[in-house]
């Protein structure tokens, strides 16, 4: 029997937080709308900083600004669904629905992995090799590697998504997370899915293992150069423009890494969706904030952009 004639669930229903009192529902709805409208100005001014200001058209910020356009995305596909579990009760999520959720889940997470790694190997050319920075990070190089980056997050998303959805799902339909990612969704499956599984874990390593080995060996080099300037205030300058970056990965992996690398038997559904939230709330939410509070040159930036809106006399 073909497995599109075993297949009879139309739609899912997303559990979220629905064991919670429905006034812990309704504060959490209101914490999770502050935390989204915060995260979408502060992209969204890190944008139009990074894009008017004259002094910030180096590599750093052309990344930063791409990493926020992917922050902006990751938070339209999962927030907005999740604060309706919460305050409507809409829990419902149609087949196509929870596909297409799925996907841009999976397109954004791999893009902002390699983004990461691309910003690693920026400040990495930065630290080290100074004198040819001007030419390994060029415009066309900068402008492909974003595009490598965006790019990187179609064959997974693409693999990872219809593999799923060509599986047979005959029986109960409830999602035990707030969206529609992978291990609750490929739990509801009727059929023998260990082959998907070992894909799912090679795509994995390679998406989020491997730019995070990169990462960390760009910083071990990073860290070794920095150790070796003879000036107390290079060392500082350098540390500084690397410092907020640093920072965002180790946020963004830490919690990457203990969702989707941790036995399955050693995390309960409770405490995967915490950990979800925190790459997928909390994180687009803190990396303005990190690079607007932790670089001078944005909160310079800032101000004259405050200065050219409301103008000398208003200050």
């Amino acid at each position: 029997m073909m497995w599109e004639n075993w297949t009879t669930v139309s739609e899912f229903v997303l559990v979220s937080f629905s064991t919670l009192s429905s006034e812990l529902q309704a504060l959490l709805f209101l914490l999770f709308l502050a935390i989204y409208l915060i995260t979408l100005m502060g992209n969204v001014l890190i944008i139009l900083v990074t894009t008017a200001d004259s002094a910030l058209q180096s590599p750093m910020y052309f990344f930063l600004r791409n990493l926020s356009f992917l922050e902006i995305g990751f938070n339209l596909v999962i927030v907005p669904k999740m604060l309706g579990t919460l305050i409507i009760q809409d829990t419902t999520i149609s087949f196509l629905g929870c596909a297409t959720q799925m996907y841009f889940f999976f397109f954004f997470g791999a893009a902002e992995c390699c983004l990461l790694a691309t910003m690693a190997y920026d400040r990495y050319v930065a630290i080290c090799d100074p004198l040819r920075y001007p030419v390994i990070m060029s415009r066309r190089s900068c402008a492909q590697l974003a595009a490598a980056s965006w790019f990187s997050g179609f064959p997974v998303a693409t693999v990872q998504t219809t593999w799923i959805f060509s599986f047979p799902f005959c029986g109960p339909n409830r999602v035990n997370h707030f969206f529609c990612d992978s291990p609750p969704v490929i739990a509801l499956v009727c059929a023998d899915t260990s082959l998907f599984e070992l894909e799912a874990l090679t795509a994995t390593v390679l998406f989020i293992l491997f730019p995070f080995l990169l990462i960390l060996g760009s910083y071990v080099r990073i860290l070794s150069t920095i150790f070796r300037m003879p000036s107390a205030e290079g060392k500082r300058k350098a540390f500084s423009t690397c410092s907020s970056h640093l920072l965002v990965v180790s946020l963004f992996y830490s919690t990457a890494i203990l969702t989707y690398f941790r036995p399955r038997s050693n995390t309960s559904p409770e405490n995967k969706k915490l950990l979800s939230l925190s790459y997928t709330v909390v994180t687009p939410m803190l990396n303005p904030i990190i690079y607007s509070l932790r670089n001078n040159e944005v909160k310079s930036a800032l101000r004259r952009v405050v200065r050219r809106t409301l103008g000398p006399q208003k200050l």
